[in-house]
């Protein structure tokens, strides 16, 4: 029986026609510049996205710790969500590799962090502080979707007091899809942008950082010290050609499923779906702790992965179809049934 993985996105595997894109890639040495299907892959992101220059990359974490890297200096400090990626999840790459501070704020229920807030946390130019450099955000942020007129809003902030503004849009494409516009439309918002490829676009290794010439030049620098070239990565980087090209416009779908797993859910009293449902391909649901760890090895034992204890998130991605949410919702309904 298939098993339904609904812990990440992350845990998709490639298609039979990205594994031959991937076979059939050209190759040469990254470091060197000289990997034609690398170059390819960067010069289409930072079109994309409306950014002068990209880098290619092992990992979202990287790709973060590049851009904070590249923006601030030692002594200086970032402001960011407390449950944002960059803060949180990145084993604190930032402070422990950059020596740069975080200042982290609590998010709005919309996935923004408060503009007033932010102004008031910006230090003084004062040798008590360290020096505020950038503001971090990210898109999309628990599954939600920053809106166009806040995004507008942050750029305009940053510039008028001398920050950058580094987006860590590692489902930006989901946002895109989400709002109806070209990816662009966002990420010119930002200084930097982060890309994920290995998450819902389906490739099975690689993010993308794009910006100015100058700072992704930086990066670059950064990408050495950290160990991070790649040699030959033609070959992955095939797949984040291939998902690209051919998995940005089906993430649609994944919002689709996403919807009818927090509709179908939702009938379920013992199971209470997050406000709003789902934005995109993330699903936020409480259960309780005790009976949702029991739930877990009752879904494992039917081949359906979850992960979490009490507020569990759920995962919508390519591997997933519609077919595969009524069957989960179906096997959930039937768990509490039989505890009942």
């Amino acid at each position: 029986m298939k098993v339904i993985d609904l812990r990440s996105d992350t845990v998709t595997k490639p298609t039979p026609e990205m594994r031959a894109a991937m076979a059939a890639a050209e190759v040469g040495d990254d470091v060197y510049g000289e990997d034609p299907t690398v170059n390819r892959l960067e010069a289409m992101a930072a079109a994309l996205l409306g950014k002068e220059s990209a880098i290619f990359v092992c990992s979202g974490t990287q790709s973060n710790l590049l851009a904070l890297l590249s923006h601030c200096e030692r002594g200086d400090e970032y402001i960011v969500g407390q449950q944002g990626h960059t803060y949180k999840y990145e084993g604190g790459g930032a402070a422990v590799l950059g020596s740069i501070q975080p200042q982290p704020l609590d998010y709005e229920p919309d996935g923004s962090l408060d503009l007033g807030r932010v102004e008031a946390a910006i230090k003084p130019d004062d040798s008590h502080f360290a020096r505020t450099r950038l503001l971090c955000l990210e898109n999309t942020q628990g599954g939600k979707v920053l809106s166009l007129d806040y995004l507008r809003r942050a750029r305009e902030f940053t510039r008028s007091r001398g920050l950058g503004l580094h987006l860590d849009g590692a489902r930006i494409f989901n946002a895109a899809v989400h709002l109806g516009v070209p990816v662009a439309e966002i990420s010119k918002q930002a200084d930097s942008v982060s890309v994920c490829l290995s998450k819902g676009l389906g490739a099975p290794v690689g993010s993308i950082l794009c910006g100015s010439k100058d700072l992704i030049a930086r990066a670059r620098r950064w990408r050495k010290v950290l160990g991070g070239g790649m040699r030959q990565a033609g070959l992955l980087a095939g797949a984040g050609i291939y998902a690209l090209q051919h998995n940005v416009e089906r993430l649609a779908r994944d919002h689709e499923n996403a919807r009818n797993l927090a509709e179908g859910l939702s009938r379920i009293d013992a199971v209470k779906v997050a406000p709003a449902g789902a934005q995109t391909n993330m699903v936020y649901v409480a259960v309780e702790p005790q009976r949702s760890v029991a739930m877990r090895e009752y879904l494992k034992e039917r081949g359906m992965l979850i992960s979490g204890q009490g507020n569990i998130r759920l995962v919508t991605h390519l591997d997933v179809d519609c077919a595969d949410v009524d069957r989960f919702v179906m096997t959930v309904k039937e768990f509490f049934a039989k505890a009942a």
